[in-house]
């Protein structure tokens, strides 16, 4: 079994604090490989909040009476409140591995609601992502080495938890399988690395077996605008922070940003924004 936990004032006794909106007091892992049980059993629950991240495997959780057995597997989190009943188990054959954390704060039922967390939810598929773990680790390196502005961290990184929790739960795309998530994350993700270079739509979508209408058309859906729309506006973006930030001329900018006729540059920036690329900068400056 890897366990790696860290705890407020390296104190493990749960406890309520309501100085603050948010206070994480604790956070860890558990990872079972041979270890064949790992039990908890608390009948009055605890005094603070917790959230439980199945990363690998299952979890077996009896939810409000101890013959209740609900299997939570991998990409679902659990969360509990105060004094509210808990017992569950870990089990070495599931190749279980889970992280939680515990939380107390003055507001900390409002901020769970403003982040789509209702009263009445207690497990959530959340799905399965290294982003949550990386948070988990960095939360529990905070608690271990207690750096200046730690206890600030840690309130930032749980919030940073709690935004990704809510767009997944209210996330108003149509998800159709992990396959279309996965393609068109990747094909955003390239667009955004290589936005000033020319890259050809129908090139992209054949390279990645699709066909170039189902590939604009599931992007559109799942970003909002077209490939193309992602792209110009991503160069019209940059092209405003250097306008903002540098001195470079208009016909430089546009090369930095994927355009070679200056002219045409200044038109498609004149379309977004409203303004030509010279105007804008004298807009800044006065």
């Amino acid at each position: 079994m890897y366990i790696n936990s860290g705890y407020l004032n390296n104190s493990h006794v749960d406890f309520k604090d309501k100085t603050k909106p948010l206070i994480v007091g604790s956070c860890g892992t558990y990872r079972l490989y041979k270890h064949p049980r790992l039990p908890t059993y608390r009948p009055r629950g605890r005094v603070d909040f917790q959230i439980i991240y199945v990363s690998a495997g299952a979890a077996h959780f009896h939810f409000d009476h101890p013959e209740n057995d609900t299997v939570v597997t991998a990409g679902n989190m659990v969360l509990f409140r105060p004094k509210e009943f808990q017992k569950y188990e870990y089990y070495a054959v599931d190749q279980t591995e889970v992280y939680w954390v515990h939380f107390t704060g003055g507001n900390v039922t409002n901020i769970l609601r403003s982040y789509g967390m209702k009263d009445d939810m207690r497990v959530f598929y959340t799905g399965a992502s290294l982003e949550y773990e990386r948070i988990f680790k960095r939360m529990i390196s905070e608690l271990q080495q207690r750096r200046e502005d730690y206890q600030e961290m840690l309130v930032l990184l749980l919030k940073h938890l709690f935004i990704l929790i809510h767009r997944h739960i209210t996330d108003r795309h149509v998800r159709k399988n992990e396959y279309l998530e996965c393609e068109m994350d990747m094909a955003a993700q390239y667009f955004n690395d290589h936005y000033n270079t020319d890259i050809s739509i129908d090139r992209y979508a054949r390279s990645h077996g699709m066909s170039v209408s189902w590939f604009i058309r599931n992007f559109k859906d799942w970003i909002g605008i077209t490939p193309m729309q992602y792209i110009v506006s991503i160069r019209m973006s940059n092209a405003q922070a250097l306008l903002e930030t540098t001195s470079y001329s208009i016909a430089e900018i546009g090369r930095i940003v994927g355009y070679e006729n200056p002219l045409y540059f200044s038109r498609i920036f004149h379309k977004q924004k409203g303004f030509s690329p010279s105007g804008y900068r004298k807009k800044i400056k006065s």
